[in-house]
């Protein structure tokens, strides 16, 4: 696993994430923000839609940047206002992992280490053995 440094660009990213998050966090539908930087520098926001069939923040910050347009990420982080979450940082769930790896297999995730400091490290890091469809396996 190649761990990468945090940047202050990272760590804009990380507050722009807590800065869409805090204006809507209602303690249920709207409980984890997202922001994903794109290679081109955009940053696109979102916050998890909670209810029957909700989406998580990172399928909406994705979608964000997809319908702008962009499909060449560099870098998401997820965010939580709860005291529990360590920097405000949260991880990816299991499902967020596989859309994030087929829409950028190589983009970076900042997460939390087993200390509680930031890193950033591959999708691919994050969903070894990861499903790939076998119509996009020379892709991936």
């Amino acid at each position: 696993m190649r761990i990468e440094e945090i940047t202050k660009e990272d760590l804009l990213l990380v507050e722009k994430a807590m800065q869409t998050l805090r204006p809507v966090a209602d303690g249920w539908y709207h409980t984890v923000g997202a922001a994903l930087r794109c290679k081109n520098g955009d940053v696109f926001t979102g916050v998890n839609c909670d209810g029957i069939h909700g989406s998580c923040a990172e399928f909406i910050a994705v979608g964000a940047a997809v319908t702008a347009g962009n499909r060449d990420f560099d870098t998401i982080v997820a965010v939580d206002l709860s005291p529990s979450a360590p920097n405000g940082v949260v991880s990816p769930c299991g499902n967020c992992r596989q859309m994030m790896f087929e829409y950028c297999p190589d983009m970076r995730v900042i997460v939390n280490d087993e200390n509680g400091k930031l890193i950033k490290v591959s999708v691919r890091d994050l969903l070894p053995f990861a499903y790939v469809d076998p119509a996009q396996r020379e892709n991936a």
